[in-house]
């Protein structure tokens, strides 16, 4: 049977023939491999004293390196690659979305965040949709529009943290839209899939499908118009983007689709810088930043999860995944009720991660039965496709940078000659008034994408990300058991099979009744399994999910970086 894109729900002794057929029977649970000492992991971590970069395009690694290596800070190098993914890997990112990144501060010896968010557009109404009929906005098209925060957020980031000039930083990806890149193979079947849904949608075919189908894996692309597009901004700054002649091309593009982005949306957006929260998960301080983003989901996630012994259950143990699918059921439950733009409402966010509510949430699970849901925090509640890479320097500044379209290539409005698709973003409003995510003008989405980091008695750690969608806490919880519980090196970490739980309350005001699914990549026992339907999970499995991984850690000790990255995707990480 094809699995590709595809999930399976089973009963117990189909899902046990099919295990044995996918060869699950003969994997063993992780514990034991610890105790011998073996690692699992897919290859050796990388390692390097000067500075390390990770992406998920093996040229876009390269090309932080090469900034690195001519003096660049991690700043630079991050704008450097994050612009080459933007050519490289349209299927995620691009200038037409948004930006969001954590920066360790050597010098300070503090972690800065910078939320590179747009907002929605000024006259689009939510009595507008209403009249519309409209109780949900769309996957694409051009009502999904906000503003992209991508180059704003990369001239806030220079102008603080960079060293090299932002044309010289540009530069690389200029290079490789106009002389062409050839496309990779995991980019390559996303662009394939994203040009058979977006390619009645406005601009999209001429920038992403010039030739009537999507570039093949080897094939060499090109995209002048990009190009053009970036030698503006490097010529003319950021003010080229949102207030030049490019700014009036966005806006008429997006009003012929009937969308209602304008100039004076742009004009009128900046980034902002904010404080990183935290909690201390076994003796490491693990970071994100607050919300519009859903970073703090992990957070209640840890601290839940901190009340028990993991360790000793053991990697993929019925216990392991029982509570890993349990912990996030209930802090999905405030994600879907809590979280979003604070400056339309009062996200009581110490509360969320504070040891307190999470004994109280904690409480609520039932050690042998999944739930069918959870109740929200009525208290609080009465208060109120994406690219990750990492890059690290020579002067110990880390960088955790995540930036994204969403769902893939975003809207499917491409701005006319201008070599990018806006963002679709909007489509996580809630269209439901009187909610924290209610849509408003210019108010920002609740966002899904969250960079992450960890420290670790006042120092840095680990600069790491999960990108995909609602899978980014989980996969950051993930993460950091597997390390801190399991004691799986960086690259094992993000190797081995992770778990995908689907189905919880979602922030546009869908709600969970049933307890959703438990999707599983191949790999976990079938002891296990059998255990997970018998509790009442719903196991499912499926590809294409589990997001992908970006990690550099730092050992204080020797001085030394740690790199890794996720097999699920093209890239690698690189030291020097």
């Amino acid at each position: 049977m094809s699995l590709n894109n595809e999930f399976l729900v089973v009963s117990i002794p189909s899902l046990i023939a099919w295990a044995a057929l996918a060869g699950l029977a003969s994997v063993r649970v992780m514990g034991a491999d610890r105790v011998a000492g073996r690692s699992t992991a897919t290859r050796s971590e990388v390692l390097a004293t000067n500075g390390m970069a990770a992406t998920s395009q093996p040229l876009a690694t390269s090309v932080a390196i090469d900034v690195l290596r001519r003096g660049g800070t991690a700043v630079d190098a991050a704008i450097a690659a994050n612009a080459v993914l933007g050519l490289m890997e349209p299927t995620g990112c691009g200038i037409g979305g948004d930006i969001m990144a954590l920066v360790w501060d050597p010098g300070a010896r503090l972690l800065q965040g910078l939320n590179g968010s747009g907002r929605s557009p000024q006259s689009l109404t939510l009595d507008y949709l209403q009249q519309q009929n409209i109780s949900r906005l769309p996957k694409h098209g051009p009502l999904t529009i906000s503003v992209p925060g991508c180059v704003d957020g990369w001239f806030e980031l220079h102008a603080r943290y960079g060293r090299l000039p932002m044309s010289e930083l540009l530069q690389p990806a200029i290079d490789y839209a106009r002389n062409g890149f050839p496309v990779s193979q995991v980019i390559a079947d996303g662009w394939r899939s994203g040009v058979k849904t977006l390619h009645d949608y406005p601009g999209f075919t001429e920038t992403f499908a010039p030739d009537g189908r999507a570039p093949g894996e080897g094939e060499l692309f090109r995209n002048p118009r990009l190009a053009n597009t970036l030698e503006a901004i490097a010529r003319g700054g950021r003010e080229a983007f949102y207030d030049g002649d490019m700014a009036t091309v966005i806006e008429e593009s997006v009003r012929q689709a009937g969308g209602f982005l304008t100039r004076r949306d742009l004009s009128q957006h900046r980034s902002e810088w904010v404080r990183p929260v935290s909690v201390n998960y076994r003796g490491y301080d693990v970071w994100e930043l607050p919300p519009n983003g859903q970073g703090i989901a992990a957070l209640q996630m840890l601290k839940v999860l901190e009340g028990f012994d993991l360790q000793t259950a053991g990697f993929g143990s019925f216990r392991h995944l029982h509570l890993l699918t349990e912990a996030k059921k209930l802090a999905f439950e405030d994600r879907a009720r809590l979280y979003a733009d604070p400056a339309f409402a009062n996200v009581p966010v110490h509360r969320l991660i504070s040891k307190e509510y999470a004994q109280a949430r904690r409480e609520l699970i039932d050690m042998q039965r999944a739930s069918a849901k959870y109740p929200a925090d009525t208290e609080s509640l009465q208060q109120g496709d994406t690219i990750y890479l990492t890059v690290a320097d020579k002067d110990r500044q880390m960088v955790s940078l995540i930036q994204s379209n969403y769902r893939g290539f975003g809207s499917g409005i491409c701005p006319h000659g201008l070599g990018f698709c806006l963002q679709s973003r909007g489509e996580l409003f809630d269209l439901t008034p009187g909610r924290a995510n209610s849509y408003e003008p210019g108010k920002r989405p609740f966002h899904t994408i969250i960079p992450a980091f960890v420290t670790n008695d006042g120092l840095p750690f680990l600069s790491f990300g999960v990108m995909g969608g609602d899978m980014q806490p989980q996969g950051h919880v993930q993460i950091l058991m597997n390390v801190i519980d399991f004691g799986m090196n960086l690259q094992e970490a993000g190797d081995v099979p992770r778990l995908h739980h689907d189905g919880s309350s979602e922030p546009t005001g869908e709600r969970m009744t049933d307890g959703g699914e438990v999707h599983l990549e191949h790999g976990y026992d079938e002891q296990v399994i059998r255990e997970l339907v018998s509790a009442g999970h719903k196991v499912a499995f499926r590809n294409g999910i589990y997001g992908g991984y970006q990690a550099i850690g730092y050992d204080v000790q020797h001085d030394v970086y740690h790199g890794a990255s996720d097999p699920r995707k093209d890239g690698h990480a690189a030291g020097y």
